[in-house]
């Protein structure tokens, strides 16, 4: 059967959601391009699961950055492997397979885990946002402010408000009856799943709304608010304190636009994809879902003093570990000769 011939939507409902599976079109046969694609992906995969997990070590090994702000970018880079592994190994499986069908579980699995990464990285962002807001604006009470008590109490609103709300998005999606089961995309959302749906559920669009302001629109407002008390109080101080201030907040700023370029690129992605290239379809896909957990590591590693300097302490101090294990040896060569 042709691609064209699977692609035609039955007029009637073929099955409820809760069983069945979904083909996927973007792929199409194997081919150099899609294994050159592959191996860019592993490349990318590999070494954004690497820098994320060397920025948790240095946070986790300094005692110096158990500071409200690492912690916060701590969780950034959890988020980020959770949200690219997501993804990543589905994408370089299809790439290799001639007919790319996934269960229908598996789809609505992939939805959640995606819709998660998305949400928390924007919560983390707005909670990265107010502990620079506090460090700047009120640095004589920010102790008093971002207590221990209070960092964990922002961190499981980061946490359980999106998994909760994203849920029960799911399971709205999840009850719709289908008329087709072809998805010209590279990986399952919510989005293809409504359009493939028999009925248009007002309830699940507007519950869908709702997620997207509280979610979404939410922690923008926050970030822009927490930037322009930000500004308001940088413009009234001194060009020494303002210096620091853009040094302080400089990463979190650029990581945060790199993100919401990414999805600004994901909502073009969704709006646009029967109509790509598939190529275009796959690098815009990897946008989305590579470069921000990729490049957030980059940018606080190079942009943030302390990250730097517990970087070199912690090379320095792997170096003087192996320079005394050497003269160990040495020694110990020296006295059997």
């Amino acid at each position: 059967m042709s691609t064209r011939e699977c692609a035609v939507i039955i007029e009637k409902p073929v099955s409820n959601i809760s069983h069945g599976s979904f083909l996927f079109t973007a792929y199409g046969s194997p081919n150099p391009t899609q294994y050159g694609i592959f191996f860019i992906t592993l490349f990318l995969y590999i070494t954004t699961i690497l820098s994320n997990f060397a920025i948790m070590l240095v946070i986790y090994c300094d005692s110096s950055l158990h500071k409200p702000m690492y912690i916060f970018l701590f969780n950034l880079a959890i988020n980020g492997v959770l949200g690219s592994t997501a993804v990543c190994p589905k994408i370089m499986s299809h790439l290799l397979n001639d007919s790319v069908f996934v269960s229908i579980e598996d789809c609505l699995t992939q939805i959640l885990s995606i819709n998660i990464y998305a949400s928390c990285a924007y919560a983390i962002f707005a909670g990265m946002a107010y502990d620079r807001y506090v460090c700047i604006c009120k640095p004589l009470q920010y102790h008093s402010i971002m207590t221990p008590q209070r960092v964990q109490v922002l961190l499981a609103s980061i946490y359980i408000l999106p998994i909760s709300l994203l849920s029960v998005q799911l399971y709205l999606a999840a009850r719709l009856p289908l008329c087709g089961h072809v998805i010209n995309k590279l990986f399952c959302d919510n989005l293809a799943i409504l359009q493939l749906a028999c009925v248009n559920d007002a309830i699940a669009n507007l519950y869908g709304v709702c997620v997207v302001l509280v979610l979404v629109v939410l922690p923008l407002f926050l970030v822009i608010l927490s930037y322009v008390k930000i500004l308001n109080v940088s413009l009234k101080a001194s060009v020494s304190a303002q210096r620091k201030a853009l040094q302080t907040c400089a990463p979190h700023l650029i990581a945060f636009l790199n993100f919401s370029v990414a999805i600004l690129f994901s909502v073009i992605y969704n709006r646009l994809s029967y109509y790509m290239p598939r190529e275009i379809n796959i690098l815009i896909s990897l946008d989305f879902i590579l470069l921000p957990p990729l490049f957030h590591p980059l940018i606080y590693g190079f942009k943030t003093k302390d990250i730097r300097k517990s970087i070199q302490k912690f090379l320095r101090g792997r170096v003087s570990i192996n320079s005394e294990i050497g003269k160990a040896e040495n020694a110990q060569h020296t006295s059997v000769t």
